[in-house]
This record gives structure tokens, C-alpha cells and sequence, in this order.
């Protein structure tokens, strides 16, 4: 996990290039690749038009200008029309080739975003890559670093084809006006390349840092916007100003380094693209002055060098494009790592086996993350459906981490967990969470729209308190935020009347009294059992035993104890006499 404001080198290894490929070849074998190759082979078929329309244009700048020369009206006049038509051409090809190249970058980031939202939702990647902290800002990588790798490996792609193209086209045209020009083309861009990339290098890991730097910062801003009401409250302006400073001052100081880096790299880039200009005209117009050329050839092969070499100075020319790519194709291949690593199972690990009749724990031992530190030790008991039941203890953490080991995002442990499927058992957390939308679509369960009626839901909302809260929002059918709107005791009991509505075999509910009164809990547990809802409730202490079967203890020291509760008050009732 990058930690702010550390120096993050990266390395562009073979495994980097690896993914890179695998994307690419992914992307070419997909459900969509007809049109993708289609887009591609018509914008390999304008890459040769366009080459073409390059080499009839130096010609026809040569007779032109060889016409002026010469003064020659008649064919002055023939060529300028003839120049005319190349370059009416040549922005025609021009503008369906941007077009193709932008539908196909956009096909092609449509495929893969959808890929990546897949594996970063399946399994709660999603939780997994947050609670290891295995990287930073996978959300900024599925947004941002998609659209540039995308974009930008097309463009390289063409690049490379299309200066392919250029120094088949050019080379033969250069070196039928000086082989002593061409070798002067090869050698200029081998040493430029060379130099340019001993000059940039520490250009890639800068812009991989500047990317988490820039996620960071944009991030804790995020934070501010969304808790404004809570840093207003309690005035934590104070605490926060300095860490947004100390963010953006990263940021900055990374940027420095970087400007520094394209400065050296300037020094040299410009001073090789001003030479371009003169070196033709070096070696050819002393062939002119002998007679043994044109004067049009000298523009010819200023025209024919430029293009030759900037085919083949690519690492000169777009060194800036290419180190700030090669960060973004490390950052896709380690979000594709974290997330095959996150969906892979663990060395130990719980096995969580699904039987919709009851929830059950054999041999489950729980640990502290990151340590052997024994949460619960050996747990095994089962519970029937009917069965409700009530866990407490003073071990909050261990009671925490039974809660989530059960909803199978707990995996530090071992021993087996037996519970329904995810959409037989909802667990109902103790802060709540209601997603962006409608009422309706925070209380009716996806799929289940037409079942559940107006009325249905109005008469739970009304058995819950709730009607007037309901007609504050506007109806069912109102996107309000949430969390602004309603307060949390509300938003609290939304998430009762969503599970309520769902009706499944089991609910857990983690620490109810925190949120609603001992009435509120008892009238949510009464509802639940007369919907045949098996509930186990994590308790805090002071909870009433009606309403439960039976009562499962945690220890401190991970032991644990289960009774029932006749036989808990039983022994309750014969301490009170022995005292």
C-alpha cells in the first residue's frame, strides 16, 4: 500500500508488459471484436492513404516549387490546383481517421471498464482491496487510468503503424536523392532515442506517483464534501486544513521533480528537433549548387528527412506520452494483481458451505488481523431455523468479527461457517448504509419491484413510524441524498423496513440498541418473528431476553459458552438466591 508522501519507484517489469499484452490480445478475442478489428483495419487502410497522400505531396511540392524557380507559370498554376487536391484529400482522410480512432478508443474503454467494474464488485473485491490495503485509489485507476490506457495505447498503436508505413514510403524516396541523407536519418534517430530515454527515465515513476498523489489529495477533499456536516459541527476545520495542505504539498513536490526532469529533457529534445531543419539542406544543397539536382529536390528532401525521422525518433518526440503510459499500464497491472489476489482464497481460510435451514459454526477459531491473537477459539454450535438467538460477552471484537465472518467478509481464521445463501440471510449493520436512488429502490430488494406494492410498503412504513418521514421525501419515487435528508435513526429504520420487505429465512443484526430504544427493538424483533424471520442479534450488554431461545457468550480469552435461555435464567435465578 502506497503511504502518502513516500517515494513510490516503479518498476516497468516483464510481468507489466505481460498484462499489457493480455489486454490488448483480451480486447482483440472479446464479444465485440468485429466491430473493434473492423474500426481497426479501416484505420490501417486510411494510415496508407494518408502515407500515400504524403509521398504524391512531395512530389508535387517539388515541381512546385521547382516552378517558381523556374518561372513557369503554366506549370505553376498546374501544380498549385494539384497541391490543392492533395491537401483536400489529405483532410478528408484526416478527419474519418480521427473519427475511427475516437469510436474505437471509446468501444474499446466501454469493454474494459465493464470488465474491471465486474471483478471489482464480484466476490467484494471492492472490501477485500480496501481492508488489505493491498493499493491506493483503485476507484481513480477503473476511472481515469482506463480512459488514458485506452486512449492512449491506440494512439501509440497507430503510431507505430503508421511510422511503419512512413519509413516504407520515405525511405526509397530519400534515398533516391542521397544514401549519404539516409544514413544520416538512421544514425541522428538511433542517438536521439538513446539520449532521450538515459534523459527521461525517471519520468515513469514520477508520473506513477503523481497519479496516487493527485488520487490522494482529490480524495480527502472528497472526504471534507462528504462529512461537511459533521467537520462544521465539531469545528475539525483545524485538524483537516494541514492534512489537505501536507497532500497537496506532495503533490507538488512531485510535480517539481518532474518539471525538473522535463527540463533536462527539453534541453536536449529541442536543440534535436531544431537540427531536423537544417541537416537536409546541409547535404543536398551543395548538390544543387553543382547542378546535379532541382531546387525543388531540396524541399523534397527536407520534407521526405522530416518525415523519415520523425517516423523513427518516436522515443524522442512522444518520451513525455510514453513515461506517463508505462505508469498508467503499471497501475491497470497491479488493480488486475490486487484483484486476482483478493479473489483468490487464502492459505487458511474459512470454508462457508450454504444450507437454508440453518446457521451453524464447527470448529470456527477467529483471529485479529495482521496477528495470532485469538478472537474466538473452537466456536461450534448450530441454529435451526427458529432458533433466535442472542450473542453477548465482553469481547466486542470478537463479536464483531463473528458478525462478519458470518456475511464472508471476515477471513482471518479457520473452522467452517454454515449459513443460507446471500439471499436467504441479510445482516442489518449497526451504522446504516442507504444506497443513491429512490426510497423505493432503498427498500425493495433488486428484482422484486413488482411484487412488493405501494400500499405494502406504506403500511410497514406506518407499523414502523415512518409515514412521515415518507411524506417529507415526496412519495416512494423522489432521489433524494440520503444521508442529508433523513437522520439517522431513520435511515436506521429504512434499513429494518428493507429487510422486513425482503422477508429471508435469517436476519443478524449487529448491536440494535444502539441505534433504536428497548421498545423500537422489541416492536423490530416482534415484526421479525411474525414474518418468520430467524434473527441472532449481537447484544451490548443490556438486553432483555424475551423475544430470544437462546444466548451464545464470547469470552475475553475466546472461550464461549451457549445456553438457552430458560436455563440462563435459571442459573441467573439461583445465583440471586445463593447471594
Amino acid at each position: 500500500m502506497n503511504v502518502a508522501g513516500a517515494e513510490h519507484r516503479v518498476p516497468i517489469t516483464r510481468e507489466t508488459w505481460s498484462q499489457f499484452r493480455r489486454a490488448v490480445s483480451d480486447f482483440a478475442n472479446c464479444e465485440v471484436r468485429w466491430r473493434a478489428r473492423g474500426l481497426f483495419a479501416l484505420l490501417i487502410a486510411l494510415l496508407f492513404a494518408f502515407n500515400g497522400l504524403n509521398v504524391v505531396n512531395s512530389y508535387v511540392g517539388r515541381d512546385f516549387m521547382t516552378a517558381i524557380s523556374n518561372r513557369d507559370s503554366a506549370r505553376f498554376a498546374r501544380e498549385a490546383i494539384a497541391y490543392l487536391g492533395v491537401f483536400a484529400a489529405s483532410a478528408l482522410v484526416g478527419a474519418v481517421y480521427s473519427f475511427s480512432e475516437q469510436r474505437l478508443g471509446l468501444l474499446w474503454r466501454e469493454w474494459l471498464t465493464r470488465r474491471f467494474l465486474g471483478s471489482y464488485l464480484d466476490r467484494r473485491a471492492y472490501y477485500r482491496l480496501t481492508a488489505e490495503g493491498v493499493l491506493t485509489s483503485p476507484d481513480e485507476r477503473i476511472a481515469e487510468d482506463v480512459r488514458a490506457f485506452t486512449a492512449t495505447t491506440l494512439s501509440f498503436v497507430l503510431m507505430l503503424c503508421n511510422a511503419t508505413v512512413t519509413v516504407l514510403a520515405f525511405s526509397g524516396v530519400l534515398w533516391s536523392i542521397s544514401r549519404t541523407l539516409f544514413a544520416v536519418a538512421i544514425l541522428y534517430a538511433a542517438c536521439g532515442s538513446a539520449l532521450t530515454v538515459l534523459f527521461g527515465r525517471p519520468l515513469v515513476w514520477l508520473n506513477y506517483n503523481q497519479l496516487d498523489k493527485e488520487a490522494d489529495f482529490r480524495a480527502n477533499l472528497v472526504h471534507v464534501q462528504a462529512n461537511a456536516e459533521s467537520i462544521a459541527l465539531l469545528h475539525r476545520e483545524g485538524r483537516l486544513g494541514p492534512r489537505l495542505q501536507r497532500r497537496f504539498e506532495d503533490l507538488t513536490a512531485n510535480m517539481r521533480r518532474i518539471i525538473a526532469v522535463n527540463r533536462n529533457l527539453a534541453f536536449f529534445t529541442n536543440g534535436y528537433n531544431y537540427l531536423i531543419q537544417i541537416i537536409p539542406a546541409l547535404v543536398v544543397a551543395p548538390l544543387f549548387i553543382r547542378g546535379e539536382v532541382e531546387f525543388g529536390v531540396i524541399t523534397q528532401s527536407a520534407m521526405a528527412f522530416s518525415a523519415l525521422l520523425g517516423a523513427l525518433s518516436l522515443v524522442v518526440t512522444q518520451f513525455q506520452s510514453i513515461s506517463s503510459f508505462a505508469a498508467v499500464v503499471s497501475r491497470l497491472g497491479s488493480l488486475a494483481e490486487a484483484m486476482e489476489h483478493v479473489g483468490s482464497p487464502a492459505a487458511a481460510h474459512i470454508d462457508v458451505q450454504e444450507d437454508e435451514a440453518r446457521v451453524a459454526y464447527e470448529g470456527l477459531t477467529l483471529l485479529s488481523p495482521g496477528s495470532d491473537h485469538v478472537l474466538v477459539r473452537e466456536l461450534s454450535v448450530s441454529v435451526p431455523r427458529g432458533t433466535r438467538v442472542l450473542i453477548v460477552g465482553p469481547n466486542d471484537a470478537a463479536k464483531v468479527a463473528l458478525f462478519r465472518a458470518t456475511a464472508g467478509i471476515w477471513e482471518n481464521g479457520s473452522g467452517r461457517i454454515v449459513r443460507p445463501g446471500l439471499d436467504a440471510i441479510l445482516f442489518l449493520p449497526e451504522r446504516p448504509y442507504l444506497p443513491p436512488g429512490t426510497l423505493r429502490d432503498v427498500l425493495v430488494r433488486t428484482g422484486q419491484e413488482g411484487v412488493i406494492g405501494d400500499a405494502q410498503i406504506a403500511t410497514l412504513l406506518h407499523g414502523l413510524g415512518l409515514e412521515s418521514a415518507l411524506e417529507r421525501m415526496g412519495g416512494l419515487d423522489v432521489e433524494r441524498d440520503w444521508d442529508d435528508a433523513l437522520s439517522l435513526g431513520e435511515q436506521q429504520l429504512l434499513s429494518v423496513a428493507r429487510v422486513l420487505l425482503a422477508a429471508p429465512r435469517f436476519a443478524f443484526l449487529e448491536r440494535p440498541r444502539m441505534a433504536f430504544g428497548p421498545e423500537q427493538v422489541d416492536r423490530i424483533l416482534s415484526l421479525l418473528s411474525e414474518r418468520a424471520i430467524t434473527y441472532l442479534t449481537l447484544g451490548d450488554g443490556g438486553d432483555r431476553l424475551d423475544g430470544y431461545d437462546a444466548v451464545l457468550e464470547l469470552a475475553d480469552d475466546g472461550g464461549w459458552s451457549w445456553k438457552s435461555v430458560e436455563a440462563r435464567r435459571e442459573g441467573a435465578a439461583k445465583s440471586a438466591e445463593g447471594s
